[in-house]
């Protein structure tokens, strides 16, 4: 089901020229990097959040290292809610902070079995979650404490419930920035409904996907967050930074 878009606060014509330079961003992006884009994961929902978890402020390797060892160690979600603290910081020492992670991912687990107290469901899942609209199930898990709408995002479209909730990381945001998007001092956590609400509501979960993907990548390889390499970007036509770049090195 698609989410419920809320209603733009610009003025209709500056709304419709923000979600045509959205559309067009996808397009030509999508084109340079590839889309369609392979799904990374497969896990079901409560994986995939514990995984978003511990991927905040870590690197990739480093967090999938760290969550491959705490599955090692405890086959089970109610084993990681139940061991003592110090154990399970120990199975999650190739992430940062587990000292921090450690007790966090105990108390969203503590947390999701006191609110899903149901015989009918099993314990510690999250799977109940594909049956709700989107918006109610993000407002959900952004109840939770420590989840926020990046987090909530990548646990219904990573997961194997492909639901169309688009998360916003850093190379996204910086991109969407630079293009004019959004204003140059909106954070990432608001930057996600403004973004959202630039693309059609009807968007299925790859489409949402590889919008998501291509403004990563471009991030990644080519807007750098250190000198941009805006001379052979995609987007310098309609990009007023770079624009500026390229107009201030000549």
């Amino acid at each position: 089901m698609p989410t419920r878009r809320a209603a733009p606060v610009l003025p209709s014509a500056d709304f419709e020229a923000l979600q045509a330079k959205a559309l067009l961003a996808h397009q030509r992006l999508c084109a340079e990097y590839g889309a369609p884009f392979l799904f990374f994961s497969t896990k079901d929902p409560l994986s995939e959040l514990i995984s978003a978890l511990l991927s905040h402020r870590t690197k990739n390797a480093d967090s999938h290292r760290a969550y491959q060892q705490l599955r090692a160690t405890y086959p089970t979600w109610e084993e990681v809610r139940d061991a003592p603290t110090l154990d399970v910081q120990r199975a999650l020492s190739a992430c940062t902070w587990p000292e921090q992670k450690a007790p966090r991912i105990q108390e969203v687990l503590r947390e999701i079995s006191r609110r899903c107290g149901d015989e009918n469901l099993p314990p510690c899942s999250l799977d109940f979650l594909a049956e709700r609209p989107i918006a109610e199930a993000r407002a959900w898990l952004e109840s939770i404490s420590g989840v926020g709408p990046k987090t909530s995002a990548a646990t219904l479209l990573f997961s194997c419930l492909r639901l169309p909730a688009m998360p916003v990381d850093s190379h996204h945001h910086r991109v969407a920035q630079r293009l004019g998007l959004i204003g140059p001092k909106v954070g990432e956590g608001p930057a996600h409904a403004l973004l959202a609400a630039l693309l059609p509501p009807d968007w299925t979960a790859q489409q949402v996907y590889d919008h998501h993907e291509a403004l990563m990548y471009h991030g990644q390889k080519c807007c750098y967050f250190h000198k941009p390499a805006c001379a052979r970007c995609v987007m310098l036509d309609v990009c007023p930074v770079g624009q500026s770049t390229i107009n201030n090195e000549h």
